[in-house]
C-alpha cells in the first residue's frame, strides 16, 4: 500500500475518457432523426419507416431438417460408399447393399443429432432483446412490443430496462424536461466492459444492454439487423464454412477414391476384354467381382471409427467439466496454437474487488476499509457499493460476528446522503458508540472528496498514477475530531475486475504448451494492460484501430495480431477479424468467451469455448461449454484432445497403409495370375477388422508436448510407402506358400484341397496390416508405448477368430493348426519390420522432403515463408553479434579510463598520457560505429514487417547489453541456435537446446 501526506491544491484529477466505438448514421437517416420528443411519430409515419426498414427484429431463416440430414451423405468418402452401395444393388448382392447402406445410415446419424449451431446462436441472441418498450406515439406515451420500434421513435429508458434499439440519448426525462444526469448502462455483455458506463445526452445506447441507473429519453438510430447486436447475429450466420476435420477427412477420401478408382477401374476394364466372349465376362458378372473389390478397399469404417473415438474423449471431457457439443471439436481442439480469450468474466472474475490503497494521516488498510462501509448504501446493486460492502464483510473482524445483517458493532448511522448525480459522493453521520464522537464519513468521486478536504496534490498524484494503470479510484473522508463540517482525506480506494486465482497459471501451462494466448476484449486499453501485466502476458496489447486502419494491409495488420498479446477496446467485427486473419494463415484459433459480444468470433473459431457463467448467445455458437470456473479445466481438455488427435491419426495412417496394400496386391494377382479371395472372406475381412478398432478409442496415448497437425503429405506417403513395402512382403507369403507348399492360386470352383492358398491369404491379408496398427500408434518404437490392454487384447482376438476359421473350415478350406500359427506367427514378423522401416521414415522425414516430393503451390509458398524467416533470424543474430562486440569493447575502454586519481594528481608519465589519448581516440571511434549500427536498425525498422521485427529484437538485445547483461543475453526464440561460440553456453543454458 502507499502511504502519504500531502497538501496543496495545484493539481487536477485527470479525466480519462471513455473511449467507444461510434456507429456512422447515413445523411438519410439523420434527417430522420428530429422526431419531437414530447408527441412521438405519426401512425402514418411509423407505417412508412417500417417498410423501409422492416421490423425491429432478427430475420429468422430455419433449414429444411431434411436437406440437412441429407447433407451428411456428401462427402468424398461417402459418395463412393453410395456408387458402391448402388453397384451392390444392381448385381443384387444384397448382403453387400445392407452392410454399406447400414454404414452410410450410422454416419449420417452421428452428424445429425448434433444441433445446427447457426440456428441455436441466433435463438438465443433473440431472447436477449426487450419485449416491450414505452414510446412517444401521437402525442401520448404508450407501451408496445419491441419490433414495432422504427428509427425516429422516441423511447423512455428507465431502471431495469433492457434497450429495444440502438439509440442517442436525448437529456430529457420522461415528459420532455432537460437533464444533465446521467444513466448507467451496464453493456458488458455486448462489449465485455466490466464496469456500467456513464451515458450522458448524445451518446449511443446499444440494443440488449441494461439501464442500471438513471432515467432518459432517447431517440432510435438503428432497429432489427442493423444494431449493434444485429450484426454480431449476421456474423453468427454468415459463419457455415467447412470445418477443420471435415477438410482432412475429405482429402484423405480424395486421394483414397484416386487409386481406388484408377487400379478398380483398370481391373474392371481388363476382366472385361480377357473374358469377352465367356459366362465370366458378363458385364454384371465382372462388375459383381470388382464391386466386392471396391467394397473391401474402401474405409468405409473410417467415419464411424473416427466418430466413435472422438465421442468416447468426449465422455471423458464431460468428466472433466467440459462438454462438447460438436464432437469434431475435440480433435480440432489438439490442433489449436492460438487462444483467443475475452477478458471479462474469462480471464477475470468480472467483480469488482479491492486493491491496493491509498493511506494518509497514519490511516490503515482496516480503517479506509472500515470508513468506506459506513458510507456504503446498504442493499444498494451498484457494482461499486456491492464491491465495498463485500470486501468490509470478508476482511473486517468487526463484521464476523454480527447478529444483524445490517449491523456495524460499535457504531449507529444516524443519517445517510444516498448517491446523487449532481453531488457524486455519499455521505453518512455516525456515532461512534464507545467515544460518543459523533463524525461525518464521505465516499465518492476522487476529485469531489480531494475538493471537500480542501486539495491534496500528492492524492492527485496517487489517484492519476491509479488511473493510467486502469483502476477506478473513490475516495474516503472523515471530519476531523471535535469538527462538524471539516474533512481530512482518509485515503483512496481503489477497485479493479482482477484476474481469476487461476489464470496468470493456465496461461503458463498454455504457453509450455505451444499454445500462445491473446486477451481480446472490448474493455478500455489502460485496463486491458493491467490485467494483462498482471496475467504475465508481456507483449504489446494494442487497440482497435489496428485492425481497421485503412493505410495498413491485410498482412500487416495480420502480422499485429500474430505479434501482440492482445487488443482492446474491440466490437464483435474486430473479434471476428482477428479469428479470421490468423485463421488465413493456416492458424487453428480456439476462441473463449462468455458475451453476446463473444458470439461470433466463438462461431468463426475452429474451436468456440463458452466458459462458466456465460450468455445462451455464447453458449449456443460455441463448440465446448465450461462448467467449471475459469480457464484451467482447457489444459486438460487440450491434453485429453492430443491424446484423441494421437489415436485418430494412428488409425488413419493404418487405414490407409491397409488400403494400399489391400489395392495394391489384389491388383497385381488379379492381373498376373486372375485370382483373388471370394467375397465372402474379403467383406469378412473389412467388417472384423474395422469393428475391432473401434476400441483404439481407449487406447494408450503418446502425448505430443506442442499443437497437434495432420501432416496429409507425410501421412499419405508413409502409407504408400508402408503399403508397398507391406504387399512385398504379402508377396514373400504368396510365393512361399505356392512354391514350397504348393498352394497354388486356382479359380474358387476347384475342389476344396487344392484351394489352401485361398486360406493361408486371408489369414495374412488378414493379421499382417491389422498387426501394423500397433506400430502406426506412435512415431518411435511400438514398445515405448505399449498398447493398452483392452485394445491388444481385441485386435489379438480378432485374428485368433480368423485362425479358428481357417483351422475349423466352414468359409474357407481347412489348413493344419501348426500352418495357421506360422502364418500369424510370418505376419507379426512382418509387423516388427515395419516398424523399424516406419521409425526411420519419421527420421528422415521433413516439411523440405514433402515439398519435394509433392510441390503443391501452398508448400511452395510455405516453403518460401520458412526460407525467409530463416534469413531474418541471420540478420537478427549478425545485429546482436555487431552491437555485443561493439558494447564490449565499450566497457573495455571505459574500465581503461577509470584511473583514480587524488585531489590536484596529475599524470606524469608521457607515455601514459599518449596510450590514454589513444585508448579515447578509440573509445570515440567505437562509440560512433555502435551509433551506425543502431542507426542501421533503425532503417531495418522502417522497412518490411519482418525488419521491423528483426530491428526490434536486436535493439531489445543492445538494451539487455547496456544495462550490463552482455553474458545472459537472450537470443530469439524462434532462431533456436547460438550466435558465437562465446554466447552459445549462455544461449544453450537459458533455451535449454542441447550442444
Amino acid at each position: 500500500m502507499v502511504e502519504k501526506n500531502g497538501k496543496g491544491g495545484n493539481l487536477q484529477v485527470e479525466e480519462h475518457e471513455h473511449h467507444e466505438h461510434t456507429d456512422q448514421i447515413s445523411p438519410e437517416l439523420e434527417a430522420l432523426l428530429h422526431t419531437d420528443p414530447t408527441q412521438g411519430l405519426s401512425d402514418e409515419e411509423v407505417g412508412k419507416r417500417k417498410a423501409e426498414f422492416g421490423p425491429n427484429e432478427l430475420k429468422e431463416v430455419k433449414k429444411n431438417p431434411i436437406l440437412k440430414f441429407l447433407g451428411y451423405f456428401t462427402g468424398a468418402i461417402a459418395y463412393l460408399i453410395e456408387v458402391a452401395c448402388i453397384i451392390s444393388a444392381v448385381v443384387k448382392d444384397w448382403l453387400d447393399f445392407g452392410i454399406i447402406l447400414a454404414l452410410l445410415l450410422v454416419n449420417a446419424c452421428i452428424g445429425f443429432i448434433e444441433e445446427s449451431k447457426a440456428e441455436s446462436a441466433l435463438d438465443a441472441l433473440r431472447q436477449t432483446l426487450a419485449l416491450k418498450t414505452r414510446c412517444w406515439r401521437n402525442g401520448h406515451l404508450v407501451e408496445l412490443d419491441t419490433t414495432e420500434l422504427v428509427p425516429g421513435d422516441v423511447i423512455v429508458l428507465r431502471l431495469g430496462d433492457i434497450v429495444p434499439a440502438d439509440g442517442r440519448l436525448l437529456g430529457m426525462g420522461a415528459s420532455g424536461e432537460e437533464t444533465n444526469a446521467e444513466l448507467m448502462i451496464d453493456q458488458s455483455a455486448l462489449t465485455g466492459e466490466s464496469l456500467p458506463v456513464a451515458k450522458k445526452k448524445g451518446d449511443v445506447v446499444y440494443s440488449s444492454s441494461i439501464v442500471k441507473q438513471g432515467q432518459q429519453m432517447a431517440i432510435v438510430t438503428k432497429t432489427g439487423a442493423d444494431t449493434f447486436i444485429g450484426r454480431a447475429a449476421n456474423l453468427i450466420s454468415i459463419t457455415t464454412e467447412e470445418g477443420h476435420f471435415q477438410k482432412i477427412i475429405n482429402r484423405i477420401g480424395n486421394f483414397l477414391i484416386l487409386i481406388t478408382v484408377v487400379l478398380v477401374g483398370i481391373i474392371l476394364v481388363y476382366q472385361l476384354v480377357h473374358f469377352r466372349g465367356t459366362p465370366d465376362g458378363a458385364f454384371l458378372t465382372v462388375l459383381g467381382r470388382v464391386l466386392v473389390l471396391t467394397v473391401a478397399a474402401i474405409p468405409v469404417g473410417l467415419p464411424t471409427v473416427m466418430s466413435v473415438t472422438m465421442a468416447v474423449g468426449a465422455k471423458q471431457l464431460a468428466a472433466k467439466q467440459v462438454i462438447v457439443k460438436r464432437l469434431t471439436a475435440v480433435e480440432e481442439m489438439a490442433s489449436v496454437s492460438v487462444l483467443c480469450s475475452d477478458k471479462t468474466g474469462t480471464l477475470t472474475l468480472n467483480e469488482l474487488t479491492f486493491d491496493e490503497p491509498y493511506l494518509t494521516n497514519n490511516y490503515t488498510a482496516e480503517d479506509i476499509l472500515l470508513y468506506s462501509y459506513l458510507a456504503a448504501e446498504a442493499g444498494a446493486n451498484d457494482p461499486i457499493e456491492l464491491a465495498v460492502r463485500t470486501a468490509a464483510e470478508e476482511q473486517l473482524p468487526l463484521l464476523q460476528n454480527r447478529t444483524h445483517k445490517h449491523d456495524i458493532p460499535g457504531y449507529k448511522i444516524t443519517s445517510f446522503l444516498p448517491f446523487n448525480p449532481d453531488t457524486k459522493l455519499t455521505q453518512a453521520t455516525v456515532i461512534n458508540k464507545e467515544t460518543n464522537e459523533t463524525f461525518k464519513v464521505a465516499k465518492g468521486a476522487p476529485q469531489v472528496i480531494i475538493r471537500l478536504v480542501g486539495g491534496d496534490d500528492d492524492a492527485v498524484r496517487a489517484v492519476n498514477a491509479l488511473a493510467k494503470r486502469g483502476l477506478r479510484a473513490l475516495g474516503v473522508a472523515r471530519t476531523r475530531k471535535g469538527s462538524a463540517e471539516e474533512f481530512e482525506l482518509i485515503g483512496m480506494i481503489s477497485l479493479i475486475d482482477p484476474p481469476r486465482p487461476d489464470s496468470a497459471e493456465t496461461i503458463a501451462r498454455c504457453r509450455h504448451m505451444g499454445v500462445d494466448v491473446k486477451m481480446v476484449t472490448g474493455d478500455q486499453l489502460i485496463i486491458a494492460k493491467e490485467v494483462a501485466h498482471r496475467l504475465g502476458l508481456t507483449r504489446v496489447i494494442l487497440d482497435a484501430n489496428h485492425l481497421a486502419d485503412p493505410d495498413k494491409s491485410e498482412e500487416e495488420v495480420t502480422e499485429h495480431c500474430i505479434r501482440a498479446d492482445g487488443f482492446a477496446q474491440v466490437i464483435p467485427e474486430h473479434k471476428y477479424r482477428v479469428v479470421e486473419l490468423l485463421q488465413k494463415r493456416g492458424i487453428i484459433v480456439g476462441m473463449t468467451g462468455d458475451g453476446v459480444n463473444d458470439a461470433p468470433a466463438l462461431k468463426k473459431a475452429n474451436v468456440g469455448i463458452a466458459v462458466h457463467g456465460c450468455t445462451d448467445a455464447a453458449r449456443s455458437a460455441a463448440d465446448i461449454v465450461l462448467l467449471a470456473p475459469g480457464l484451467s479445466t482447457i489444459v486438460d481438455g487440450l491434453l485429453t484432445s492430443r491424446a484423441i488427435f494421437q489415436r485418430m491419426r494412428s488409425y488413419a495412417l493404418y487405414r490407409i497403409t491397409s488400403t494400399v496394400h489391400f489395392l495394391m496386391f489384389f491388383f497385381i494377382v488379379v492381373m498376373a495370375y486372375d485370382w483373388s479371395l471370394p467375397a465372402r472372406l474379403l467383406i469378412l475381412i473389412c467388417i472384423l477388422n474395422d469393428l475391432a478398432t473401434l476400441v483404439i478409442a481407449v487406447d494408450n496415448a503418446q502425448l505430443s508436448p506442442h499443437p497437434d497437425k495432420w501432416r496429409i503429405g507425410q501421412l499419405i506417403t508413409m502409407s504408400i510407402v508402408l503399403g508397398i513395402c507391406l504387399t512385398a512382403l504379402s508377396f514373400a507369403h504368396f510365393f512361399t506358400f505356392w512354391k514350397h507348399f504348393g498352394y497354388a492360386p486356382v479359380h474358387e470352383s476347384e475342389p476344396e484341397e487344392y484351394r489352401k492358398l485361398e486360406s493361408v491369404m486371408y489369414l495374412h491379408i488378414s493379421s499382417a496390416p491389422h498387426f501394423v496398427i500397433f506400430s502406426t500408434r506412435l512415431a518411435g518404437y511400438f514398445w515405448e508405448n505399449l498398447p493398452s490392454p483392452l485394445f491388444a487384447a481385441v485386435i489379438i482376438g480378432t485374428q485368433i477368430i480368423a485362425l479358428l476359421m481357417v483351422v475349423f473350415g466352414g468359409l474357407t478350406p481347412k489348413i493344419p493348426f501348426s500352418q495357421a500359427i506360422v502364418v500369424l506367427l510370418i505376419s507379426f514378423a512382418y509387423f516388427i519390420a515395419l516398424d523399424v522401416v516406419k521409425v526411420q521414415l519419421f527420421k528422415i522425414w521433413s516439411f523440405e522432403l514433402t515439398a519435394a516430393v509433392v510441390r503443391t503451390p501452398a508448400r511452395r509458398k510455405k516453403l518460401a515463408e520458412k526460407k525467409a524467416r530463416k534469413i531474418q533470424q541471420e540478420r537478427v543474430w549478425n545485429s546482436i553479434d555487431h552491437i555485443r562486440e561493439i558494447i564490449l569493447k565499450l566497457k573495455a575502454l571505459e574500465a581503461l579510463n577509470e584511473v583514480p586519481k587524488g585531489e590536484g594528481q596529475t599524470i606524469e608519465d608521457p607515455e601514459e598520457f599518449h596510450r590514454k589519448e589513444q585508448e579515447k581516440r578509440e573509445y570515440e571511434e567505437v562509440e560512433g560505429e555502435g551509433k551506425d549500427g543502431l542507426k542501421k536498425l533503425d532503417a531495418m525498422g522502417s522497412g518490411s514487417g519482418a525488419d521491423e521485427k528483426a530491428a526490434q529484437e536486436a535493439k531489445e538485445q543492445a538494451a539487455a547489453m547496456k544495462l550490463g547483461d552482455t553474458n545472459g543475453i537472450n537470443a530469439p526464440v524462434s532462431s533456436q541456435r547460438p550466435a558465437t561460440a562465446a554466447t552459445e553456453a549462455a544461449f544453450n543454458e537459458k533455451q535449454g537446446v542441447q550442444q
